[in-house]
């Protein structure tokens, strides 16, 4: 069965920090793009971050960028979403995918990606 299984979420406090990790089962994400998203209560699903498969370029949304810093860990078929000076507005339930459209990381488009985990709860208090 394929599927991804993202981990490490948590309850930190504003300034703080957190390692998300995303992997697979069932597929290697070496040959797929692959991107974080995250849905607050009451929002819709935006996209935070994307690594390529193709060169490995990253795109960030703009209420991230200098903050989370995306990167594969290849060893253990994971990629990773460092989250760092995190903000109440940061709360949300966090899920990975991969981009089955493209290699290349140039938009946020949902449709693009599949294999959706269950997502992990990030909370940031104030």
């Amino acid at each position: 069965e394929v599927q991804v299984a993202e981990s490490g979420g948590g309850l930190v406090q504003a300034g703080g920090s957190l390692r998300l990790s995303c992997a697979p089962s069932g597929f290697s994400f070496d040959d797929y793009a692959i991107g974080w998203f995250r849905k607050a209560p009451g929002k819709e699903r935006e996209g935070v971050s994307c690594i390529s498969a193709s060169d490995g370029s990253t795109i960030y949304a703009d209420a991230v960028q200098g903050r989370f810093t995306i990167s594969r860990d290849r060893a253990k078929n994971a990629v990773i979403l460092q989250m760092s000076s995190l903000k109440p507005d940061d709360t949300a339930v966090y899920y990975c995918a991969a981009n089955l459209m493209r290699r290349r990381c140039t938009s946020f488009l949902g449709y693009e990606y599949a294999y959706w985990g269950q997502g992990t709860q990030v909370t940031v208090s104030s």
